[in-house]
């Protein structure tokens, strides 16, 4: 067995091995989170993680309020190997980008470390050129994913919203089902539902802080999608921020309205407007990556050199391409973590629902933390150059 593997892999080849070797009936209680533990000289989280996999994959069984058991022979492919059926797992995502894509990655190299096969779909449809997707399509798709996989038997989802109200008929039947559901980057205020997500109002809060420190006393917010909780959250946290320095909440700058979705007169009408006033805001805050490409894009349509006379921020990867040369300040969100984190919550409500538990009993919110990066801190430095005013 190579030393490279794993612990929890190598602890989950010998637990099979043992099995197999039929030093443990079938019925027979299995060994404990705390006996793995001592024997194996591993911490909770790994004896935890190869007793979910074992769980998951048929060769073990949980009974509520008695514990773990070893699974029947007829449970499994053969009584001298682990079993042949991997669990299934539907992967629902919108959007497309780098932050998007290493969820995915963080999803999929989970999913390949436990032996899970993956469907993935996207309900993006129709994307545009900065970002945006039909919404009334992209709702339709997701929902028509999400009872795909509720026809196809998956043993899991992992769902990256649309934004917007979900179909609470599918998710009712999903739930009825008992069929366990993760959502990564977002989640439903109003809803049970487990979901791993970046700490998204300190994305707001920190970046606010880092540009009020570097004297910019008036930002602006540039939005793309308006109706979810990831945006809410860093909307809360830039005005909390703003609050916290004294600086006022002035409603030109913190208006939450869809500057991506604009045509392009209606966009330079708006930075028109915004730069143009009294008192203009020498920092826009951006929702994401196209955010930060289109308003460079426009600033530099107006001739405003970025950031000779202006600066911009980014509060994600999702975009075109990375952030930090655009920028003076992005967050960096770990976003192959929540995918990763998102496939190790599921398989524990997989299992609990195999002992007969209701993996909704408990729904959890896991938040993790982002990272605020610098333009000192990237390997290249991009300048926006102002175009020549007529």
């Amino acid at each position: 067995m190579g030393t490279s593997e794993p612990k929890y892999q190598r602890i989950k080849d010998e637990l099979r091995a043992e099995v197999a070797r039929d030093e443990f009936e079938a019925g027979a209680p299995f060994i404990t989170q705390n006996q793995l533990r001592e024997r194996f000289q591993v911490s909770s989280t790994t004896a935890v993680r190869a007793l979910n996999d074992l769980v998951a994959e048929g060769l073990l069984v949980r009974r509520r309020g008695l514990g773990t058991f070893v699974a029947a022979p007829g449970g499994r492919a053969d009584g001298s190997a682990a079993p042949q059926r991997s669990g299934v797992i539907a992967c629902i995502i919108s959007g497309q980008g780098p932050h998007q894509t290493d969820v995915l990655r963080g999803i999929e190299s989970s999913c390949a470390e436990r032996g899970l096969r993956l469907f993935f779909s996207d309900t993006a449809m129709r994307m545009t050129a900065t970002g945006h997707a039909d919404h009334q399509a992209s709702t339709a798709r997701q929902d028509k994913m999400l009872r795909q996989a509720v026809e196809d038997r998956v043993d899991g989802i992992i769902l990256y919203p649309v934004q917007g109200a979900p179909d609470l008929g599918v998710l009712d039947e999903i739930r009825r089902l008992r069929l366990p559901m993760v959502l990564v980057d977002r989640y439903f205020p109003d809803l049970a539902i487990d979901a791993v997500t970046a700490d998204n109002y300190d994305v707001g809060y920190r970046l606010t802080e880092q540009l009020l420190a570097d004297g910019h006393e008036r930002i602006a917010t540039l939005w793309g999608e308006t109706e979810c909780t990831s945006v809410h959250d860093r909307m809360t946290g830039h005005k909390q921020a703003l609050r916290a320095h004294g600086q006022p909440l002035l409603p030109q700058l913190t208006a939450l309205r869809s500057y991506t979705a604009l045509p392009d007169k209606e966009r330079i009408r708006l930075l028109s407007e915004l730069l143009s006033a009294p008192e203009p805001p020498t920092a826009l805050l951006c929702a994401h990556g196209f955010a930060v490409a289109t308003a460079a894009s426009d600033l530099a349509s107006l001739g405003i050199g970025v950031p000779d006379e202006i600066v911009l921020a980014g509060m994600d990867d999702a975009g075109p391409y990375d952030l930090l040369p655009l920028t003076s300040f992005a967050a960096r969100l770990p976003a192959r973590e929540i995918g990763s984190r998102a496939v190790e919550l599921l398989v524990t409500r997989i299992s609990e629902r195999a002992a007969g538990d209701d993996p909704y009993r408990s729904a959890e919110q896991i938040v993790l933390p982002v990272r605020i990066r610098t333009r000192d801190s990237a390997p290249v430095r991009l300048r926006t150059v102002a175009a020549p005013r007529p």
